[in-house]
């Protein structure tokens, strides 16, 4: 049995809570599916930063560099230096953000079926600004090798999927000619690698309207990074809002899972908090550690895990925010409770 070591940031304000919730669920998978896991504490965020000087502290820093994997909660108003940095460092180039209609959830598009590939590491993100008299500068860094990677990423996640095996790289190269007809020709050269998959461009203004009238169009969006952060929203809120909206951050050896939504101090300490992305996070980690660790274990406790999230989805046991009475902690036990009587019948 082979045991991993998760590195876990347990954020700030609703961070903890539905940090909790994930803990109970892991602990539910690894009493039905056999999995071996060490919970490694890694603390990050405002507290550290108010305790420490450094929201990123580099004892964290050591523990995640030994971790198979960091599965992290939302941080507060820190959050950019610890989850961009953490990008960095490790090299997470690829921000891998699911959109799909999830049983039982009002949305304005249940049919949607779509993932965002967003470049990770470079574009205005960078940080390259400076000012000048009576303004500011932003340097927009895109490169061809930063382009070709995330290319080929979402071509080989459209090959993997069974939708429509489609690809629509997102920019604006009509205007920035220079940046974007960089990342524009890129896909192009990736597409020629991946000839069973439909390729097609389309500009990012084109694109934000597009995902309101036919969102059930799109199977894979690659875009860069301030695109992808502006489209991705826009996609999670299309299908439930940003509270069912769970997240990949990809390198080639290393991977950071989290939900998209905030620290939400205002409802902090009052069990409302949806603990639905964090969850959803915990599958798409555990997908993961089956796929790179070829461990068919990992991908059947991620499957068993999404297969009762939306039992509960369906069965109306949510939150405040999706309409429903329930406390985090009741809809984790809910969920927990699907996973044992999952196993039970197979």
């Amino acid at each position: 049995m082979t045991r991993y070591r998760i590195a876990l940031i347990e954020g700030d304000g609703i961070g903890p809570e539905v940090t909790r919730a994930a803990l109970s669920i892991l602990e539910a998978l690894e009493a039905e599916f056999g999995l071996s896991l060490e919970i490694r504490p890694a603390p990050a965020g405002d507290s550290c930063l108010q305790k420490g000087g450094v929201a990123l502290p580099e004892e964290s820093i050591s523990v995640i560099r030994r971790s198979d994997s960091c599965l992290k909660a939302p941080v507060g108003e820190s959050a950019a230096d610890v989850v961009v940095r953490l990008r960095r460092d490790f090299d997470l180039y690829a921000n891998i953000r699911p959109a799909k209609g999830l049983p039982g959830v009002k949305s304005l598009a249940p049919g949607a079926d779509l993932v965002i590939v967003r470049e990770n590491t470079e574009d205005l993100y960078k940080g390259m600004e400076f000012e000048i008299d009576g303004g500011a500068v932003a340097l927009r860094l895109i490169t061809r090798r930063a382009s070709e990677r995330i290319a080929e990423r979402a071509f080989g996640l459209a090959e993997s999927r069974k939708k429509g095996r489609k690809v629509v790289a997102v920019h604006k190269a009509n205007v920035l000619k220079k940046s974007d007809g960089v990342f524009a020709s890129a896909c192009r050269k990736v597409w020629r690698g991946h000839p069973g998959v439909n390729f097609s461009e389309m500009y990012v203004d084109a694109a934000a309207m597009a995902l309101i009238r036919s969102p059930e169009s799109f199977d894979v969006i690659v875009t860069t990074n301030l695109f992808g952060d502006i489209l991705s929203d826009e996609a999670a809120q299309l299908v439930g809002g940003i509270g069912l909206a769970p997240s990949a951050n990809l390198g080639d050896k290393f991977a950071l899972f989290e939900p998209v939504h905030g620290s939400a101090p205002d409802i902090a300490n009052r069990g409302i908090a949806n603990p639905i992305a964090m969850l959803l996070s915990v599958s798409m980690m555990l997908e993961w550690l089956g796929e790179s660790r070829r461990d068919p274990v990992c991908g059947r406790a991620a499957s068993s895990l999404r297969t009762a999230v939306n039992a509960a989805l369906e069965r109306g046991v949510t939150t405040p925010d999706l309409g429903g009475k329930n406390k985090s902690a009741e809809v984790a036990a809910y969920i927990a409770r699907q996973i044992h009587e999952g196993r039970k019948k197979e």
